[in-house]
């Protein structure tokens, strides 16, 4: 059982002993502790949050007791119910609210939840500011109200709407040219939220759909993350229903994975890529990911006469680096997109519109599509260490050993070679240091990560 505190929120097990999984003590404290935040942030004004959760089994429980934590301390809470994250994202803009926070641990098994946190803009907490929030947790800082000053509860049932009408009207969302192509999709929504989000998109865009596992009943039927070896449903779904591709979220609805019409997985490295291509078309510009995803949207972006930049693993990171480079389209490997022009957040929902406006407008199958983008494998491995070790020591050792390759050392090390990378990070959680690497093949994607595992090893 587990309990991991970070700066983006707190995440844990369900049950237990307090401060060693996700108890009712530990999120009411750290509910608590974010809104002392947001009062003393925002102390000359009421205060709104935006509380949404996505279906797993324990996220009722884990809303009352956040959601009246908040009331005690005057905050007024607007509860989105069951929702996806860009959702909630999005209604804090909607609103205006000053903060925001979705329950959900994203892709974990069923034991997990989380709390995860918004600022006033709609997006992750900053670091600084998760460090604020932390440092209330530690000192149990909190304040609440009196009885004439309790915050009020709104339920809110329109958000989703409001979300998928902001993607219907956004230039590069080719409406038209999708309801002509005729479409049809089978849709794996892990009996999350994405079964109450996507079959209305869909509607919208006038694709037909085949629901596989939409009932948001929080009971998932396989793994939640989206990856090939969870998803063998899908891929027998979409060549049975002869479907012209098949897709997959997380359960929370912030990452996005296909399937082509012949079963096989499109990849969740290349949602991005596929994403980035349509909008790079349109509105050529720059584009950012974090150090683990593919080289292959470097290669795109290039093409279209743009700048890729790295930057450290982290949504917030992604963010930062995007705002910074003013790049047009970003996101992280693992299937997630993030649209400026619609909000800086992973979003399933608008990752979704972008491929199916470029499928209609190429006129092709995604199986033919993939062939047009550069090809690479991803190996991940990781190497357990001794507890207490010095990590940060050990990939020094790495990076000085490489140095002639100029390593990036923003988050870990990463070594870029001709035609491959390998990117090295610490586990904030355990005694493990991660493996990543890229290259032409699964074999030399392979090999790279045993060379580098060896490598590690020796400096131990």
């Amino acid at each position: 059982m587990t309990l991991i505190k970070s700066i983006s929120g707190i995440r844990g097990t369900i049950g237990g002993a307090p401060e060693e999984n996700l108890t009712p003590l530990d999120a009411v404290r750290f509910a608590a502790a974010y809104g002392t935040w947001l009062r003393q942030l925002h102390s000359n004004k009421p205060i709104s949050v935006v509380l949404g959760r996505d279906a797993r089994l324990s996220g009722a429980m884990i809303q009352g007791l956040v959601q009246n934590t908040l009331l005690a301390q005057g905050i007024n809470v607007l509860d989105a119910g069951l929702s996806t994250t860009p959702t909630v994202e999005m209604a804090v803009v909607f609103e205006q609210a000053q903060g925001g926070i979705i329950l959900t641990a994203s892709h974990n098994p069923k034991q997990w939840n989380a709390l995860k946190l918004l600022n006033d803009k709609g997006e992750f907490v900053s670091a600084n500011d998760g460090a604020t929030i932390l440092e209330l947790v530690s000192k149990n800082a909190f304040e609440f109200v009196g009885v004439d000053d309790l915050g009020t509860l709104s339920i809110k049932s329109n958000y989703i709407q409001e979300h998928i009408a902001a993607i219907i009207a956004l230039p590069l969302v080719n409406q038209e040219a999708i309801q002509a192509s005729s479409l049809s999709v089978v849709v794996d929504a892990v009996n999350s939220t994405g079964g109450l989000a996507i079959p209305p998109l869909l509607k919208a865009l006038g694709v037909r759909m085949h629901p596989l596992y939409c009932e948001p009943t929080g009971i998932f039927p396989h793994n939640p993350e989206p990856l090939k070896e969870h998803l063998g449903d899908l891929c027998e779904t979409v060549v049975r229903e002869k479907a012209d591709f098949g897709l997959v979220v997380d359960p929370d609805v912030d990452r996005l994975a296909f399937v082509d019409e012949k079963g096989q997985m499109f990849g969740e490295e290349y949602t991005l890529v596929a994403c980035a291509d349509y909008v790079l078309s349109k509105t050529p510009g720059n584009t950012a990911s974090n150090l683990s995803s593919t080289r292959a949207l470097k290669s795109i972006t290039q093409k279209y006469g743009g700048t890729y930049t790295a930057a450290a693993v982290g949504e917030v990171n992604v963010v930062r680096a995007m705002k910074k480079t003013h790049a047009v389209i970003g996101g992280e490997g693992n299937g997630g997109i993030i649209y400026p022009e619609l909000h800086y957040g992973r979003d399933a929902l608008i990752g979704i519109a972008l491929f199916l406006s470029l499928l209609a407008e190429k006129k092709q199958s995604v199986s033919s599509l993939k062939a047009t983008y550069p090809e690479f494998f991803m190996s991940k491995k990781k190497l357990q260490l001794k507890s207490g070790m010095n990590v940060d020591v050990l990939l020094d050792n790495v990076s000085h050993r490489f140095a002639e390759h100029q390593p990036l050392t923003i988050d870990g090390v990463k070594i870029e070679f001709d035609e491959s990378w390998v990117h090295l990070r610490k586990s904030n959680t355990e005694p493990i240091i991660r493996i990543y690497t890229e290259a032409p093949s699964q074999a030399e994607a392979n090999t790279l990560a045993e060379k580098f595992i060896g490598i590690l090893t020796d400096f131990i």
